[in-house]
């Protein structure tokens, strides 16, 4: 714990690949943050990091040495919360990456039931695409990843997987609304609003058109669900989202969510995990255990 503060300087430095910017963060002098860090280096025998013009760039000594302190930074946050625990107070903070589909309902409704039994829980909510997610989980930026499609990663542990569809999002007033279920060539003789290509269900939907030689009148595109609702609404677009991820029943922003007919798009998996053999701080799992049966309660009996 008295060396945590230069484990701090290397951390910040390696996030930010500049001295000047990770001393800003700190709010110290980044000729206090180079010396303490030349300090560790000359005590390792291995250079961190290497200076370039503009910038620093981490050594592969310093890659090792970064990934070592974070896994260390999260067991230490692990013993931190079990000692709280002991003393009754049920605190901790739990870091969760997910897809933007999770954004809107699911997540938000899981957090406030669980904090009705665990108000002194914190959450750090990564609001991002799939890639991005796992990413964060392997630098042990997050310690759980609730996404949909997620990239292979090595040491990745899933704790539950659902199967989602792709449905379109329309308004109560648009002509798809009336049918109970729609084909991707009914979508395609409206302009549709669609989610960038980082997105897994635009990736899904894209691996659909490539099968089957259909195009779509894109009249929009973005990083943001809430942007593409917004365009169903106001615009009377077509959108496309996971089943999870669109309005709950009984919304009343006049959003409604059509099935796609299977032959046209297969359906993917939704994953929650955690990297494999990592111990996880009590809230954290806790809340797993949480996550893990709201998403048991959706599975449909066959």
């Amino acid at each position: 714990m008295k060396h945590q503060r230069i484990l701090d300087y290397v951390d910040a430095v390696a996030r930010a690949r500049s001295i000047r910017k990770a001393a800003e963060h700190l709010n110290v002098t980044a000729s206090a943050v180079n010396r303490r860090i030349a300090d560790l280096e000359e005590e390792l025998g291995a250079d961190l990091f290497e200076r370039l013009p503009r910038g620093v760039r981490l050594t592969a000594a310093g890659e090792v040495f970064v990934n070592y302190l974070r896994k260390q930074g999260g067991e230490a946050e692990r013993m931190k919360s079990q000692i709280e625990d002991l003393k009754g107070l049920r605190r901790g903070t739990v870091r969760i990456a997910c897809s933007q589909a999770l954004a809107l309902d699911f997540l938000p409704r899981a957090i406030a039931d669980f904090r009705k039994e665990h108000s002194k829980v914190e959450f750090d909510v990564k609001v991002v695409d799939h890639e991005y997610a796992m990413t964060a989980l392997s630098a042990f930026e997050v310690d759980l990843v609730l996404v949909f499609r997620p990239p292979f990663l090595a040491n990745f542990q899933p704790l539950m997987t659902l199967e989602q569809n792709l449905v379109a999002v329309v308004s109560k007033s648009h002509p798809l609304a009336k049918q109970p279920k729609v084909r991707l060539r009914d979508c395609a003789g409206y302009p549709v609003a669609l989610a960038e290509r980082s997105i897994g269900g635009r990736q899904l939907l894209e691996e659909a058109m490539s099968r089957t030689g259909l195009k779509f009148n894109i009249a929009a595109e973005s990083n943001s669900f809430e942007l593409l609702r917004g365009l169903v609404l106001h615009a009377n677009l077509v959108s496309f989202q996971i089943a999870i991820g669109t309005m709950p029943e009984g919304n009343k922003l006049g959003l409604v969510a059509k099935e796609i007919d299977g032959r046209d798009v297969p359906p993917a998996k939704l994953v929650f995990g955690q990297l494999r053999e990592r111990n996880l701080p009590v809230a954290t799992a806790v809340f797993a255990e949480h996550i893990n049966k709201r998403l048991k309660a959706l599975i449909k009996p066959v």
